[in-house]
């Protein structure tokens, strides 16, 4: 078992013929990601890289069966892709796309409520299952397979605890990288609770950062009875500045409860292994697991 993608997933890409998604189309394809084709409107009955383009989702979902989908749709339109997604039955939706206004984030959250689907992002690297299936932007070959699960913020961060990870001898079940923006579909706490249930995982390594309230929620449901299995805990921003954004759009201390040092005080009370380097992560799972 595996959490959100793997071999059987049949994969879309929304903005399929364009410069970015066909540049990581390709990286997918190449992994050995299930791609079945893409959407581009317009565009429907050609090929390319030798796969089918369709006018619309719900062609992909009706011809090819499409039921996870990865968006790299420029941010104005980025929002409609993600609800056209969840209309046509996709019931996994990872969202690449930066800089989508908040206001249509709102809406599209909104819009997602009642439907059974799964939203990742927006502004995120995607999710891996090691060897089974690659719906993002992250460079493949560090994430080796294995039985620790990845949450992350932060998308260079992922990939540098997955490299931690292997480093120490482990490997990664599936790795969530959730997106850094103010609105996103789901949630710390949310992707924890998908590996806490995951068979196959066996630890899980959680990155934060400054800003929000997701990794306090995260770790106050880990200790009220979610934690069944060992989590270490970073928080990226301990020399962040207030009021500043720093990189990702949700990335801003708004008060006391916001900072590096507050969340990792409160992930320390709640009984996760809090470290303060990410060179750390390796060694410190490592001894968690055994």
């Amino acid at each position: 078992m595996s959490v959100l993608v793997n071999k059987d997933s049949k994969i879309i890409v929304q903005g399929f013929t364009g410069t970015e998604g066909t540049f990581h189309a390709t990286q997918m394809i190449e992994y050995g990601s299930n791609v079945v084709g893409g959407v581009t409107p317009g565009k429907g009955g050609q090929k390319h890289l030798d796969k089918p383009v369709f006018n619309t989702v719900k062609e992909a979902v009706d011809q090819a069966g499409a039921n996870v989908s990865i968006i790299f749709v420029p941010p104005a339109f980025a929002a409609d892709a993600i609800m056209e997604a969840a209309d046509a039955g996709i019931s996994v939706i990872i969202t690449i796309t930066e800089g989508i206004p908040v206001k249509d984030m709102v809406a599209a959250k909104k819009y997602l409520e009642n439907k059974d689907v799964t939203l990742i992002g927006p502004n995120c690297p995607g999710v891996i299952t090691p060897g089974e299936a690659k719906v993002g932007i992250m460079p493949g070959f560090v994430f080796k397979k294995g039985r620790i699960g990845i949450v992350s913020k932060s998308g260079t961060l992922t990939y540098e605890a997955a490299d931690q990870v292997v480093k120490a001898g482990l490997g990664i079940s599936t790795a969530i990288g959730i997106g850094g923006d103010p609105i996103i579909g789901t949630s710390t706490k949310a992707a924890v609770e998908l590996l806490m249930n995951d068979p196959e995982t066996d630890a899980i390594v959680m990155i934060g950062e400054i800003g929000g309230n997701y990794e306090a929620e995260a770790a106050r449901w880990i200790k009220a009875g979610g934690n069944k299995k060992p989590v270490v805990g970073f928080i990226a921003g301990q020399t962040a500045p207030k009021g500043k954004r720093m990189g990702h759009a949700g990335a801003i201390i708004g008060g006391a409860d916001d900072t590096a040092e507050a969340k990792m005080k409160i992930m320390t009370e709640c009984g996760l292994h809090v470290v303060k380097s990410p060179a750390d992560i390796g060694e410190t799972i490592a001894k968690a697991v055994n």
